[in-house]
């Protein structure tokens, strides 16, 4: 067991003079001065702030010479009458690798500055062709490949706006999302791999085209056949589906799409025009479709990426995603800030459990970040990452990372930090994470993003600190929606993050900010475990179950409503060759009683094949909460949207 704030790591005197953010601070004239002290000025003078993050990385766009900030949550307006463009700050450099792809298959491929930048004027060329004008909406049904990055650009440089889905997607899944923007053109690959296996999609997007009436064009990637003869994807020849006849408007291949050449040109639109469009998980009901600007994003990757992850020219990020992650889109920042993302496409843990790691000694990974739950598989399958000379920082997020997993990385990763963050789709960022600056303490989240106004409120609105409270921004941030698509009184906005503490930002994780500024987060607020009044986040509870070697996953409810107690269930997959016998079951209710309270001993232990999850690896709660109350399985929970929709039904009350 390891203790909650133990101390794993400290910066150096070299690490801090270094530090981009070290290098931000003498700029701007405070040397010196300690990272809460920094934080409270730039959430108390915002405009101040942000203003010296565009002229801080010389952004590229007009500045108006109007208010940076206008009104108030929900209708805050950033930097009103300046224009920008996303693709334009992010195509600056000329010299150098801008990005390299690989493939769980063994393919391989650098893109330089060069390459990147004629590539994404002939795809803009060719969108143009295509019709494609400034606000239309291009839709990508596409792995983590270099044609998605490049469409993105393409689309961005046009004005017009991005929206992406990964090809593990199920069709209903794409066409509830993507029907709802109106695309134009879909740009799809024939198909793709994952964990050793090859995945024909050519049917689906033949369906999912015609569930699209707007299409004017369909544009084709032969992936599956490139990377099957061991080929990059990039150069491939069209593939026979190239050919095939869609529903709506006219087919093409890839090559044909890219195949004249073009000045680079770039539009530069308001501050708030759409970039890209996201979409909440949509594991009940129908996603929401959530509209970034490209101002707001540009201003705020540049930001957390220089200063949280410490990122610049000659650096090398990579982070485990797919493009219907927003860690897609974060990931990609990093050529805003000049440095090269590794774009994988595969499985976490083919052919084994340090896959990723090994991505990370062979292309010389500087920033490397995954989700909690990898650091935990890693730890639970022995892995000894090797090779990681050029490795200066570890980020994990997605679900809280338990104290032992920042234990087991400080062991095996010695001398390099762990940063835990937290934010989510909705700002395409984190609210809470991490510098160079500050030390690591098992189980706690460094601090507050500078710019983000974290608090922690009380049922009655009241801020609170050493004690759990309700995630909640009091001030906005320029990352935050412009509006969700739609939408356009902005009713189903305001009722997705406004509607408890009106003109505060609600944002359903629980959360226990300390006296220094670090905090703990404990889960969504909304799954909370509430026993005999004892209120407790579901990650504490799977600290305690997941740190037995015989389990390998597990999910908790507690079925209690309105104020009465139901059954608290435990939810267990087991690892290979285990079994709950009398003695691991008494082994996890000893220890839950013990480190959490009595009331929190389950009711029940089930074994299940699965724990369920969403397409970007979170624990499903709430929708199987709805399901062990009563309500029908199809309607609790979209398979769709879903890792593994098959095992739902191991669910029923």
């Amino acid at each position: 067991m390891v203790a909650e704030g133990a101390l794993l790591w400290e910066p150096t005197d070299e690490i801090v003079a270094r530090a981009r953010l070290t290098r931000y601070l003498d700029w701007i004239g405070r040397a010196g001065a300690g990272y809460e002290e920094v934080w409270q000025w730039s959430v108390d003078r915002p405009a101040e702030f942000w203003t010296t993050i565009w002229e801080y990385f010389d952004v590229l766009g007009e500045r108006a010479d109007g208010p940076v900030i206008t009104g108030t949550m929900p209708q805050a307006e950033w930097f009103a009458g300046s224009t920008i463009n996303y693709a334009e700050n992010a195509l600056r450099r000329t010299e150098g690798v801008a990005a390299v792809f690989v493939s769980e298959d063994g393919a391989r491929q650098e893109l330089t500055w060069a390459e990147l930048r004629e590539d994404v004027a002939r795809v803009r060329a060719g969108l143009v062709r295509l019709g494609v004008e400034r606000g239309d909406r291009v839709a990508g049904y596409l792995p983590n490949i270099p044609q998605a990055l490049i469409a993105f650009l393409a689309t961005a440089s046009l004005g017009a706006i991005w929206s992406a889905g990964s090809p593990d997607f199920g069709v209903p899944s794409i066409i509830d999302r993507f029907k709802q923007i109106e695309p134009k053109v879909l740009i799809a690959v024939d198909g793709y791999h994952y964990n050793g296996k090859s995945y024909d999609r050519s049917a689906a997007v033949n369906e999912i085209a015609a569930g699209l009436p707007t299409l004017r064009a369909t544009v084709w990637i032969p992936y599956l056949s490139a990377v099957e003869d061991g080929r990059a994807p990039q150069r491939a020849e069209p593939a026979p589906a190239d050919t095939r006849e869609l529903p709506h408007g006219e087919v093409i291949g890839w090559e044909g799409l890219r195949a004249q050449s073009a000045p680079l040109e770039f539009e530069r639109v308001p501050f708030d025009h759409p970039l890209w469009i996201l979409y909440s998980s949509g594991t009940t009901g129908l996603p929401k479709p959530i509209v970034h600007g490209h101002g707001g994003v540009v201003l705020e990757h540049l930001k957390s990426l220089s200063f949280h992850q410490d990122l610049g020219e000659g650096d090398v990020f990579f982070w485990y995603t797919t493009t219907g992650w927003m860690m897609w889109n974060y990931l990609i920042g990093a050529l805003l800030v000049g440095a090269t993302p590794v774009l994988y496409d595969g499985s976490a843990a083919f052919p084994s459990a340090a896959a990723l790691w090994r991505i990370a000694a062979s292309e010389k990974v500087t920033y490397f970040g995954v989700g909690a739950p990898y650091i935990m598989a890693s730890m639970k399958a022995g892995v000894v990452p090797e090779g990681l000379d050029s490795l200066r920082g570890v980020g994990s997020t997605g679900s809280p990372l338990p104290p032992e997993g920042f234990a087991w990385a400080a062991e095996r990763l010695p001398g390099i930090p762990l940063g835990s963050f937290s934010g989510g789709t909705d700002v395409c960022t984190g609210f809470v994470g991490a510098t160079v600056l500050h030390p690591i303490r098992a189980g706690i989240i460094p601090c507050r993003s500078l710019g983000a106004k974290v608090e922690s409120f009380d049922p009655t609105g009241e801020p609170v600190v050493g004690e759990v409270g309700e995630l909640v921004l009091t001030q906005p941030m320029p990352s935050m929606p412009v509006m969700f698509w739609n939408d356009p009184d902005g009713e189903r906005y305001r009722d997705s993050y406004f509607d408890v503490y009106p003109g505060v930002w609600r944002h359903g994780d629980w959360i226990k900010l300390n006296d220094d500024g670090s905090c703990v987060i404990y889960g969504r607020s909304d799954s909370t475990l509430n026993r005999g009044g004892v209120r407790m986040g579901t990650s504490e509870f799977y600290r305690v179950v997941e740190r037995f070697e015989e389990v390998a996953d597990s999910l908790v409810i507690d079925t209690g409503q309105l104020g009465q107690d139901g059954q608290l269930l435990l939810f267990v997959t087991l690892g290979e060759g285990a079994a709950l016998d009398e003695r691991l079951e008494r082994a996890i209710c000893s220890a839950l009683r013990t480190e959490l309270s009595p009331r929190h001993v389950p009711n029940e232990i089930r074994v299940v094949p699965g724990i369920p999850r969403t397409l970007s690896g979170k624990k499903l709660e709430v929708p199987i909460r709805r399901i062990l109350l009563g309500t029908p399985v199809e309607q609790a929970a979209n398979p769709d949207a879903m890792v593994n929709p098959e095992v739902l039904s191991h669910f029923r009350p």
